[in-house]
C-alpha cells in the first residue's frame, strides 16, 4: 500500500527544521526513560524508530530550545498514551480510559500525586511545572480543554472498539478531529513562539474553519500513512477502512478519495486565508503568526510521516506497567 502514498499528497508549504534538532534528539530520549514511559526494549526500538523529536523539529522550527523540549516532551507523552490506548489492552475498555483521563485532568488542574497515581501522571506533573514557568495559566486553560477533547476522541474509539461498530463517515470525521489532537499542538505554536491569539481571533469564526480545515489535513495525511498497520490490525479508525466499508469499495479506491480529500483540503486552506479581514496591525500579527504554525503542522507532519517508521510497525503492546 505505501507505494501509493507519494505522488499525489499536495503540500505547497516550505520544509523547514529546527536549529536545535540534534539537542532535542538526545534531550527527547532522556526524558522518557526519567520517567519510564518505555515499558521494555519493544517500547524503547518503538519509539527511537518513531522519532518524534524529528516531528516537534519540524512542526516549531523557529522556536527556542526550552519551549521545543517542553513541546516536544507533551508529543512524546500524548503518542505513548496514544499508543496505549490504541495497541493495549485499554484499546476497548472505554470505562477504564476514561477514568485514567478523568485522573489526568485533575493532575493538570492542579491536583498533587498519590501513591495511586500513574507514571503518565508523574511526567503530567513535570510537564505542567515546566508548561507554567513560561506560559500564562490563560493559555495553559485552553491547552488543557484542547488536551479533554482528544481524551474524548480516545475513549469513543473504545467504546466503537468495545461494541464492535464502524462508525458511519460523518460520525467517524466528528470522533477523528477530537482523537487526532491538533488543537493541543497549534496551541503549542503559540507556546513555541511565545505569542498568543486573543479571544477575538481564537472564537472568530474563519479562524475557527482554518482551524478545522488544518485539523481534517493532519488527520487525512496520518490516516493515509497508518492505514497498512491500522488495517492489518482490525483497527477499523481510518478514514480509507470507513470509506471502503461503508461505500463497498477498495481500499485502493478508498485510498485514492482520502488523497483526493486531502489535497482539496488544502487548497481550501489557501484560498480561506484570503479571505481574513484586516483586524489591524497587533492582532494582524498574531494571526500571521497562528497561520505560520499551522503551515509548519501540515508540512511538518508530512515531513515526518515519510522519515518516521511510527507506522510501518505492527505490534500488539503490552499494558504499561504504571507503577
Amino acid at each position: 500500500m505505501k507505494e501509493l502514498l507519494s505522488p499525489n499528497l499536495y503540500c505547497p508549504f516550505v520544509s523547514q527544521i529546527n536549529k536545535h534538532v540534534d539537542t532535542l534528539e538526545r534531550h527527547a530520549l532522556e526524558w522518557v526513560l526519567n520517567f519510564n514511559l518505555l515499558a521494555n526494549e519493544s517500547s524503547y526500538k518503538r519509539f527511537c524508530k518513531s522519532k518524534f523529536f524529528f516531528l516537534t523539529a519540524s512542526a516549531y522550527p523557529k522556536s527556542q530550545l526550552e519551549e521545543l523540549k517542553i513541546a516536544n516532551d507533551w508529543l512524546s507523552w500524548v503518542f505513548i498514551w496514544d499508543d496505549q490506548c490504541d495497541l493495549s489492552d485499554l484499546k476497548n475498555q472505554p470505562g477504564v480510559l476514561k477514568a485514567f483521563h478523568q485522573r489526568y485532568l485533575e493532575i493538570l488542574n492542579g491536583a498533587e500525586l498519590t501513591s495511586r497515581d500513574t507514571i503518565f501522571s508523574h511526567a503530567l506533573i513535570d510537564l505542567r511545572q515546566r508548561t507554567l514557568q513560561r506560559a500564562s495559566i490563560k493559555w495553559f486553560n485552553y491547552f488543557i480543554s484542547y488536551l479533554e477533547d482528544y481524551f474524548y476522541g480516545c475513549v469513543q474509539e473504545a467504546t466503537n472498539r468495545a461494541k464492535g461498530i464502524v462508525p458511519d463517515v460523518d460520525t467517524y470525521i466528528m470522533i477523528r478531529r477530537s482523537s487526532v489532537g491538533v488543537y493541543a499542538v497549534l496551541a503549542l505554536a503559540e507556546f513555541c513562539n511565545q505569542f498568543m491569539i486573543s479571544d477575538v481571533l481564537r472564537n472568530h469564526y474563519l479562524v475557527k474553519n482554518l482551524e478545522l480545515i488544518t485539523t481534517d489535513i493532519i488527520a487525512w495525511s496520518n490516516d493515509i500513512f497508518s492505514a497498512s498497520r491500522e488495517i492489518a490490525s482490525g483497527d477499523v479508525h481510518n478514514l480509507i477502512f470507513v470509506l471502503h466499508h461503508h461505500k463497498q469499495i477498495s481500499i485502493e479506491e478508498a485510498m485514492e478519495q482520502v488523497k483526493k480529500i486531502h489535497n482539496e483540503e488544502i487548497n481550501s486552506l489557501i484560498n480561506l486565508e484570503s479571505l481574513l479581514p484586516y483586524y489591524g496591525e497587533e492582532l494582524d500579527i498574531s494571526i500571521t503568526k497562528y497561520i505560520s504554525g499551522m503551515h509548519s503542522w501540515i508540512r511538518g507532519n508530512l515531513d515526518w510521516c515519510y522519515q518516521s517508521s511510527r507506522y510501518d510497525i505492527l505490534e500488539r503492546l503490552e499494558l504499561t506497567e504504571f507503577k
